[in-house]
C-alpha cells in the first residue's frame, strides 16, 4: 500500500496505511461536537502514524452519489456539477464536487465532499485522491459477482447507517439507490421492494450481501425466509468493507 486511506464515514473517521509491509485499520474516536474536518486536524496532530504519511493520500467519503449514464454526460456540452448534482440532490450546495468516470459500468458519478474537509487533507499530502465508497464498491461487485446468464443478482451493501442496493444488466448499472438502514425491518422492506419491482423470482435468483447489517442475524434468516439465494461476502467485521477493497 503505497497511500494512506482517510474514509469519512456518516460521523466516522478511519485511517488505513501500511506499517512494516502490513496494511492496518485505525478508527478514529470521532469527538462530539467538532465538524469532522476539525476532528481530523485534531488526528493529524495526535496520531504519529499519520506524521509522514508519504505523498498521497487516498479520501474515501460516504456522501449521496448521481449516476448518469456515459452517453448523456458526454452530451452536455458545459457540464455543471453543481447544477446537476443539485437538481437531484439537495442538502450539499456549496460543496466540492467530484467526477468519477466509471465507463466499465457505462457511467460517471458524481459526489460531494466537504471543502473544509479535503482542505485539511491536501495541507498534509500533496496528492490527494478523493473517491466515493460506492463507486469503488460497484466495480467491486461486478468484477467478482456479476455473471449474465439465467440466474439474477440483487446486491446490498449495508453502511454508514443506509444500505445501497444495486443491480448489473448488459454490461452496466441497471439499478442503483440508497436507502436508510438503521432499523433492520426497514432493510429488509426496501431490499424485498427493489427486488419485486424488478421482477426477480424468489426461487432463482440470488441476493448479496456485504457490509454491516443491523441485528445481522435476524436480518440473514428473514431475508432467507423469503428468497431461496442468499449470500453473504466474507469480510473482516471490524473494518468496512469498501476501505479493504479500495486500491
Amino acid at each position: 500500500m503505497n497511500s494512506t486511506i482517510i474514509r469519512v464515514g456518516q460521523g466516522t473517521l478511519g485511517f488505513m496505511h501500511s506499517e512494516g509491509g502490513t496494511p492496518t485499520y485505525h478508527p478514529y474516536p470521532v469527538k462530539s461536537g467538532m465538524s469532522i474536518a476539525a476532528n481530523l486536524r485534531t488526528a493529524f496532530k495526535e496520531e504519529t502514524f499519520l506524521v509522514g504519511g508519504g505523498s498521497k493520500a487516498v479520501l474515501l467519503v460516504s456522501s449521496p452519489t448521481l449516476l448518469i449514464p456515459t452517453s448523456e454526460f458526454a452530451s452536455y456540452d458545459n457540464f455543471d456539477a453543481d447544477e446537476v448534482y443539485g437538481n437531484v440532490i439537495t442538502g450539499h450546495k456549496g460543496e466540492k464536487k467530484i467526477i468519477t468516470d466509471i465507463s466499465e459500468l457505462n457511467a460517471t458519478a458524481v459526489f460531494p465532499v466537504n471543502n473544509d474537509l479535503h482542505m485539511v487533507v491536501s495541507d498534509h499530502f500533496p496528492i490527494v485522491d478523493t473517491r466515493n465508497v460506492m463507486a469503488g464498491v460497484w466495480r467491486y461487485l461486478y468484477d467478482n459477482y456479476y455473471e449474465s446468464g439465467k440466474q439474477r443478482r440483487l446486491f446490498a451493501y449495508f453502511h454508514d447507517k443506509v444500505v445501497d442496493i444495486c443491480a448489473f444488466g448488459q454490461h452496466r448499472i441497471h439499478f442503483a439507490n440508497s436507502f436508510p438502514a438503521t432499523h433492520a425491518h426497514d432493510a429488509l422492506y426496501y431490499t424485498l421492494f427493489i427486488w419485486k419491482q424488478l421482477g426477480m423470482s424468489q426461487t432463482n435468483d440470488e441476493l448479496y450481501i456485504a457490509g454491516d447489517m443491523p441485528h445481522g442475524d435476524w436480518l440473514l434468516k428473514r431475508y432467507r425466509s423469503y428468497l431461496s439465494h442468499v449470500t453473504t461476502i466474507d469480510h473482516n467485521d471490524n473494518i468496512p468493507f469498501d476501505i479493504t477493497i479500495c486500491e
